[in-house]
């Protein structure tokens, strides 16, 4: 449990946790595919992050600046999942639908109650930050749209392409842990992504929290410390932990 005789940390994942990753998507399969309203756009995203994290893993992609890999990757992961609902395109139509994906990304708005969140916790004396995957200069105008930085200082924010190393790798973990000078027992993580946030967290030592708000299956045998649905539940988890709600 966080006292008041520790340093207390909240990290949070980006993508899918702090706005809905599943709105970009939808628009650019929309805008340049043409595919219908009636299109299973959830199920459509869960298959595309998981060829997302598939394939991002087999190279070590999240850890390195952007490349002709890193390209090749975000237009097979837009071909495989949707070759898996019947839909069938060109490595030219996955080009154009990941600009208009990107494009979209940076139109976001946060969650609501994230941004409260991070400032109650701030206020109540707990370092907040992020540790996300990603290209950092990609990541990073992500963050510009939401406006994070009135939130959390820079050097508590950590992009995998930044540091070198990618979640689920705990040495991202560790390396957050040592910059902001706190310890796994006493640090919280609050992630989607079963693969790399449920399963890098654990296995680092921190306390996660699995923002399941998609209804996702485990895909493994760890065990989250608490599942959440929404950020109500997410600040009525962290408070109570901190002792002060």
């Amino acid at each position: 449990m966080l006292t008041e005789t520790v340093q207390k940390a909240v990290f949070f994942d980006v993508d899918d946790t702090l706005y809905d990753h599943l709105a970009p998507l939808r628009k650019a399969l929309q805008d340049v595919l043409s595919l219908p309203e009636d299109m299973p756009y959830g199920e459509i995203y869960h298959r595309f992050r998981y060829y997302s994290d598939l394939l991002s893993e087999e190279k070590n992609l999240s850890a390195v600046p952007e490349d002709a890999a890193l390209a090749d990757m975000r237009r097979r992961r837009f071909m495989l999942a949707l070759a898996e609902f019947g839909v069938f395109i060109t490595e030219n139509e996955a080009e154009a639908a990941q600009a208009a994906y990107v494009n979209s990304q940076f139109l976001i708005q946060p969650f609501p109650g994230a941004m409260d969140l991070m400032e109650n916790l701030t206020r109540l004396g707990v370092k907040v930050g992020l540790i996300t995957n990603g290209p950092e200069e990609h990541q990073q105008k992500k963050l510009e749209a939401l406006q994070v930085e009135r939130y959390i200082p820079k050097h508590h924010i950590f992009v995998s392409g930044g540091v070198g190393y990618a979640k689920p790798d705990v040495r991202l973990f560790e390396h957050a842990n040592k910059i902001t000078g706190t310890t796994p027992e006493h640090s919280y993580y609050v992630g989607d992504s079963w693969r790399n946030d449920v399963v890098g967290a654990i296995d680092a030592g921190w306390t996660v929290l699995w923002f399941n708000h998609r209804d996702a299956l485990p895909e493994s045998d760890h065990t989250p410390h608490f599942t959440v649905h929404n950020y109500d539940e997410i600040a009525e988890r962290l408070l109570l932990a901190s002792q002060y709600a």
